[in-house]
């Protein structure tokens, strides 16, 4: 590791330690994304610049239709149906 990482490795230590408690969860959460490997992915992925096909606008069009004539499904209702808890998932997500 250079010296400049590791000054960089040091100051990023430094200011972790000056945070109040309350702002460690977002920095604990920044870094997590960033580590993540699809976060990484997704990040480095190229923009999506293929044009719209008239196909996609209209099943995009019909979508919102819906939703502004329904309440949308909570995520609970959505999970229950794979027969999957909120705590099933954070159970999962729990390094072993």
């Amino acid at each position: 590791m250079s010296h400049d990482a590791i000054r960089t490795k040091e100051q990023a230590h430094e200011l972790i330690g000056h945070l109040p408690p309350a702002r460690l969860a977002a920095v604990v959460g920044l870094l997590e994304a960033m580590l993540d490997p699809v976060s990484v992915a997704l990040a480095a992925a190229p923009i999506d610049d293929e044009p719209e096909k008239e196909e996609e606008r209209q099943t995009a069009s019909e979508s919102q239709e819906w939703f502004r004539r329904h309440a949308g499904i909570p995520f609970e209702e959505v999970l229950a149906d794979f027969g999957v808890t909120v705590n099933d998932l954070n159970d999962y997500k729990k390094p072993k």
